[in-house]
């Protein structure tokens, strides 16, 4: 059975693509600040520019998960009877989280970066005040708690349908128990998030409450080995899922570009079910530099960071390419951004993988290079498949009609995004450290290069949002959205 998207969905959906794309902007513009000072063409006081960094870090993942939702709702929309109240409800909890947050480091100086990792906001709180500490972890448990909320309201809807989440994620027709074709891949990758997603968020929520106790009360603590684990577990699996969400967009955005269903079958279903295994697994590859860490644990980092990149995102490459070929495609702004978002995750997971390796790990990881792999798995994979989305969003609710600027922001995006990674894994690979606001004179010029190519990247982007913008009018209006209701 299929459903109708209702109109206050459409609505809550445009409110959090409008959103996105304007904290898109901002961060990119923080992100380019940052290297202008590093590469000495602008001069940032060292504090502003921890400040900036955390916010850059913090708010580009919590905007990429908001824009990643937006998909993961639309789509699951067709298949579960959703309450857009519930989507609502996490858009108001997210917006009051990141107005503490953004309190908490510019009006009360909290620059610990996205971490937190523990004791430090206490520290911060004997030297700025607690404040700021306080509303940046409560503005990270209010933003949390919203996603959470919206993952236990999926996880109902998916259970009550399909029969459990094991179901939901193909189990019977693994097992051979059933045969012919699994739940669509939108229900497969929702319930993938669902159970990652939810275990970080519930790591994360750990180790900021006991952060938060610890402020108010120092005889209240924790183990720092173990909070830096929580930490890592909520940080790395919720930036990935960021992706395992923003990847449905690619699924059904390409299956109705090509007019050709994207099936799940048992290879689909065997790859995201490991994903979901080793997606929460592979955080200790942040970890390889500890030595108090169990040395079965390192090895687990390394060898599971290796498989990782082959369940999915081979399966759904290699779909990407299958279901394109000579398929007759009329390619679109939307269909080939998400045609080239496969390219930009792959590539972002080859220095990811290098990075994880425990010989290379040790010298590299605290480098340019790490910064490296994420900008491109994140830029070119991630935040390309929700510019892909606002214009698909376009397409099916409001009014779009491209024009030559689509293809020359595309082409100008990716180019320059090469340039940016390649400077920062450039920078990596000649030892330059991350998070460091001063740079030597032999490091600047790779940070000029990435300057420069992140404000051609801006002005891109620019393009892609007044694109966007020019289309949403109509949206939640008259206008029926392709989801139509059918037994």
């Amino acid at each position: 059975m299929e459903y109708t998207i209702k109109p206050l969905a459409k609505r809550g959906i445009m409110f959090h693509l409008i959103t996105t794309a304007i904290v898109i902007l901002l961060m990119m513009v923080f992100g380019v600040l940052m290297l202008l000072n590093q590469g000495e063409m602008l001069e940032l006081s060292p504090e502003l520019f921890y400040k900036i960094m955390t916010a850059h870090g913090t708010g580009m993942v919590g905007i990429a998960a908001l824009g990643g939702l937006s998909i993961m709702w639309y789509f699951l929309s067709k298949y579960l009877p959703l309450n857009p109240k519930v989507l609502i409800l996490n858009f108001i909890m997210f917006l009051l989280g990141v107005a503490l947050i953004l309190l908490g480091i510019f009006a009360f100086n909290f620059s610990d970066g996205w971490t937190f990792l523990y004791p430090l906001p206490s520290k911060s709180a004997e030297f700025n005040g607690s404040i700021g500490a306080l509303f940046f972890l409560f503005g990270l448990l209010l933003l949390g708690s919203g996603f959470l909320i919206i993952y236990g309201y999926v996880a109902y809807h998916i259970t009550r349908i399909y029969g459990g989440l094991h179901k939901a994620l193909g189990w019977d027709y693994i097992l051979g128990k059933k045969t012919g074709y699994g739940p669509p891949s939108a229900i497969v990758a929702s319930t993938m998030v669902v159970i990652c997603n939810s275990t970080a968020i519930l790591a994360g929520a750990t180790v900021i409450v006991f952060s938060i106790l610890n402020i108010l009360n120092p005889a209240i603590s924790i183990d720092p080995l173990l909070a830096k684990h929580l930490t890592y577990a909520f940080g790395h699996i919720f930036a990935n899922a960021t992706i395992y969400m923003a990847v449905i967009a690619v699924y059904e955005g390409l299956s109705a570009a090509t007019n050709r269903p994207w099936k799940s079958n048992k290879a689909f279903l065997i790859a995201w079910n490991f994903s979901t295994l080793f997606t929460l697994m592979i955080y200790t590859h942040h970890l390889l530099m500890d030595f108090a860490v169990p040395k079965w644990m390192l090895i687990i980092g390394q060898v599971f960071s290796y498989a990782n990149g082959l369940p999915v995102m081979v399966v759904t490459a290699y779909g990407a390419l299958m279901i394109v070929y000579r398929s007759g495609i009329k390619w679109s702004f939307w269909s080939l951004l998400f045609f080239l978002s496969m390219f930009g995750w792959l590539a972002g997971a080859i220095p990811a993988i290098i990075d994880a390796t425990i010989v290379i790990n040790h010298i590299m990881h605290n480098t340019k290079w790490v910064p490296g792999h994420f900008h491109m798995y994140m830029g070119m994979g991630v935040i390309t498949m929700i510019f892909g989305f606002m214009s698909y969003f376009n397409n099916q609710e409001g009014k779009v009609k491209e024009n030559g600027w689509d293809l020359f922001s595309i082409v100008l995006y990716f180019i320059f995004f090469l340039g940016l990674t390649g400077s920062f894994l450039y920078a990596g690979s000649i030892s330059v450290p991350r998070r460091w606001a001063e740079h030597l004179p032999q490091w600047v010029a790779s940070d000029q290069v990435g300057a420069v190519c992140g404000i051609l990247i801006i002005f891109a982007s620019i393009i892609f949002t007044i694109r966007f913008f020019m289309g949403i009018v109509s949206v939640g209006k008259e206008k029926q959205s392709n989801l139509t209701k059918s037994a």
